[in-house]
């Protein structure tokens, strides 16, 4: 993504499906990659901060397992600041998928776009 660009729900979108792609291979250092040195990062499980947390979490997921995203809502809170809420289903080979709400705060860093905030809320019972 260029670091020209303005529009945030296209930053947003363009840092999401880079994620996904990663979660899809089940690359999880491509995934923390994706963000920042200092991110807050808060899964289904307690929360970590810095890359070797999102590492970890990832690589401790079931392989097969996939992320569709649809973006809700966007907002640009500053040049280099995107604040952004999505709809993930995450999908696994062998039970049922898992819908969540995902909350996001994108900074640019060195010409790139990474997150810096992540967090997801479960939907619905259980």
């Amino acid at each position: 993504m260029s670091s020209g660009t303005t529009d945030g729900a296209a930053v947003l979108r363009d840092v999401l499906d880079r994620w996904k792609a990663a979660v899809d291979a089940h690359e999880p250092g491509r995934v923390a990659d994706l963000f920042t040195e200092d991110a807050i990062f808060q899964g289904l499980r307690p929360y970590s901060t810095g890359r070797p947390g999102v590492a970890a979490y990832y690589d401790s997921q079931p392989l097969g397992m996939t992320a569709d995203h649809r973006l809700v809502e966007t907002r640009r809170l500053a040049d280099d600041v995107v604040l952004g809420y999505a709809h993930v289903e995450f999908s696994f080979t062998d039970r049922p998928a898992i819908a969540v709400h995902l909350g996001v705060l994108l900074r640019r860093e060195d010409g790139d776009w990474r997150i810096a905030h992540y967090q997801v809320s479960r939907l619905g019972p259980g």
